[in-house]
């Protein structure tokens, strides 16, 4: 269960919106509520920023004056970017702009197994080569002893970045990056692609007409897989990009659009993060980062083949991560402590190191905690990945554990580590005293609701009104709604039951709900059931009638109270970890015999469809609290009476062999000894 919020605008403000403004009254609201709740910054928002002066970055100047010298005199440039999809668009950027210049120019892209960013071996590569100079894309900030060796091999360094600096700047001839403390362009978020589009555009003089019509596809892909916020001119690059997109004259965007099956006039932003970025990324992952380059690049039918190739690629990524996926949840079933840490922390063997990350970005999601995935190779050697929720900063917990690891980075969401196998129980360990030091309660993963919904908001032309906003993406979420009391109707399964839709009835308008990736075989709803939701409302269109229906993101029966439900699952996490717990709760938390036969006669009655979130939502009452039920639950499996699995949280009877005894439950034992 996710931890929900509700935002409540202002209503003054709101109605000055509504007389002041063309915008509909839903999406008035929606502004309201973040933030954007006077004229001016609702006029920032929606007439967009004019990309600024490209001049304005520090040292650009400079770099134009370099690259330019170096195009003069036929020297040899190298760009070299990084393997991910907003480093391969940096380079493509730079390296067509650099052709149409006529540039003696060549690229290099390190594999992932390089690790990331400038190296001393990549630097002697390019020498070797015959570089004189070389550009950076998208990496470079921190390469402060490899621009020496830079120097040292007789060649010149010109760094764009968009990453936080250190506190020494490496030594080059320019080092263009907007976190530069002194840094005077206005605008900061830049992804490494959107800063290769300004390079570009200064050297054509500061215009950019000529650049943006050719590249500003490839920028607009960039800043979306990036995950950099949509907002100011990264809002600018995305929603031009995106008219762009529909008439491109890349042949290799237009042959992996089309061998994906997506049509250009449909893409949005969030097709981008789930069709296209994800292709480009796979190439590093699962074979070189150069494909997706030449894809990017191609002026020829080879197009089409590097675009193939990307997509096979893809897929042999997406079945990797099943088959790690799978095996996780198998070794959290296996030992349930696993996910009873305030981090789910797991090893495996062989994980193919290309994809641990995505994989570590889905067990925060489905568990609603960090999580930090470790793969050991053959030498002894392994490398792990981790993704938090906000409030738990990822770096920090490595930097706590640094006296185990051989290398590690990252921010507070995100990093990298490097360890030896036989480090790896002893660092899990350290990663639950970091965070039992720093998080006596840990945080929470919560899904924001822009406003509560109410049935007259149900329209067609209000669900259109809400896409104005878009471009979608980090800082400027599909609005959410709340749904409260909602009606269930009718239950169907979708997509051979993969997917599950629900007719339902919201203050007497009726409406449908499509869960995704919900099979309708787990779907613990059935007609007559009052829930809430958290949905984004979606505008449909089938044979001239128009519809309004609703994408669940979360869901739960009504009447749950989340505050007391969190504070009992806490309360019982400590308690299974051995912390310490206040005595009363645990009292509270003690079934007594009538109770523990309550709820063994509602699973028997109930088998269909159970799992412990749908149990509490029908069962719960001020003595039966998510404590004392997940008590009995395991006090039914530690003598044979009950299976439940962690990894989804489903319940299934068992039949004992022999007659059953509940207080020989080491659960329940453990109970009464910490409360005697």
């Amino acid at each position: 269960m996710k931890k929900w919020t509700v935002s409540r605008a202002d209503s003054a403000r709101v109605n000055k919106i509504k007389s002041s403004t063309d915008l509909s009254p839903l999406l008035a609201e929606v502004m309201a509520a973040r933030g954007y709740d006077t004229l001016e910054s609702l006029a920032g928002f929606f007439n967009g920023e004019e990309l600024s002066d490209p001049f304005l970055l520090t040292d650009m100047d400079k770099a134009v004056e370099a690259i330019n010298g170096a195009v003069e005199r036929g020297e040899r440039i190298c760009i070299f970017g990084d393997y991910d999809c907003d480093g391969v668009a940096s380079a493509a950027i730079l390296y067509g702009y650099l052709m149409s210049m006529g540039a003696d120019v060549t690229t290099l892209i390190p594999e992932r197994e390089d690790g990331y960013g400038l190296s001393n071996a990549a630097v002697e590569k390019m020498s070797a080569c015959g570089v004189s100079l070389i550009i950076t894309v998208d990496n470079g900030i921190s390469a402060v002893e490899e621009a020496k060796r830079v120097k040292e091999l007789g060649m010149s360094l010109v760094i764009i970045d968009h990453h936080q600096p250190l506190e020494v700047l490496p030594d080059a001839l320019a080092v263009v990056d907007p976190h530069r403390r002194d840094c005077l362009s206005p605008f900061k978020k830049l992804c490494g692609a959107g800063v290769a589009l300004k390079l570009c555009a200064a050297l054509d003089g500061g215009d950019y007409g000529t650049v943006c019509e050719q590249y500003l596809d490839l920028a607009a892909i960039a800043t979306v897989a990036d995950v950099v916020p949509l907002v100011g001119e990264n809002r600018v690059i995305v929603s031009s990009g995106l008219r762009l997109l529909k008439n491109t004259e890349n042949i290799g965007l237009l042959s992996l659009l089309e061998q994906c099956g997506t049509n250009p006039e449909s893409l949005t932003s969030a097709v981008m993060a789930y069709t296209v970025a994800p292709r480009i990324n796979a190439a590093s992952r699962f074979g070189s980062p150069m494909t997706a380059f030449n894809m990017l690049t191609a002026e020829d039918e080879t197009a089409a083949q590097y675009a193939a190739e990307l997509i096979r690629l893809n897929s042999l990524r997406k079945a990797s991560e099943s088959g790690i996926m799978d095996e996780i949840m198998q070794k959290i079933d296996e030992n349930p402590e696993l996910l009873g840490g305030r981090v789910l922390t797991v090893a495996g063997r062989g994980w193919h190191r290309g994809v641990i990350g995505i994989v570590a970005a889905r067990l925060t999601e489905m568990f609603e905690k960090p999580a930090v995935v470790i793969s050991v190779g053959d030498d002894g050697i392994a490398c792990g990945s981790a993704r938090s929720i906000e409030g738990f900063n990822v770096f920090r917990c490595f930097d706590y554990c640094r006296d185990l690891l051989i290398k590690y980075g990252g921010h507070e969401l995100a990093g990298g580590l490097t360890v030896s196998e036989e480090n790896i129980p002893e660092l899990r360990k350290k990663i639950e005293s970091y965070a039992l030091e720093f998080h006596a309660v840990m945080p929470k993963a919560t899904l924001n609701a822009d406003k509560l919904l109410s049935g007259s908001d149900l329209s067609y032309d209000n669900a259109v009104s809400l896409l104005r906003a878009e471009p979608f993406g980090c800082a400027n979420p599909e609005p959410m709604f709340a749904v409260s009391g909602a009606v269930v109707n009718a239950v169907y399964p979708l997509k051979n039951g993969e997917y599950t839709k629900i007719d339902l009835t919201v203050d007497g308008v009726k409406t449908s709900a499509v869960f995704f990736k919900v099979r309708a075989a787990d779907f613990a709803l059935k007609a007559g059931d009052r829930i809430d939701l958290m949905a984004n409302m979606v505008p449909n269109e089938y044979k001239g009638i128009r519809s309004v229906s609703l994408k669940a993101a979360d869901y739960r029966l009504h009447g749950v109270k989340q505050d007391r439900f969190f504070s009992a699952r806490s309360a019982y996490e400590r308690f299974r970890r051995g912390e310490q717990t206040d005595r009363e709760f645990l009292k509270k938390g003690l079934p007594d015999r009538a109770e523990l036969v309550e709820v063994y006669k509602y699973i028997t009655r109930n088998p269909e469809a159970l799992t412990y979130e749908s149990l509490y939502a029908r069962i719960h009452s001020d003595e039966m609290n998510a404590f004392k039920l997940q008590v009995i639950i395991d006090a039914f499996c530690d003598t044979g009476l009950l299976k439940y699995y962690p990894s989804t949280k489903k319940i299934e009877t068992t039949v004992p062999k022999a007659r059953v005894d509940i207080d020989t439950s080491e659960t329940l034992k453990k109970l009464r000894a910490l409360i005697q």
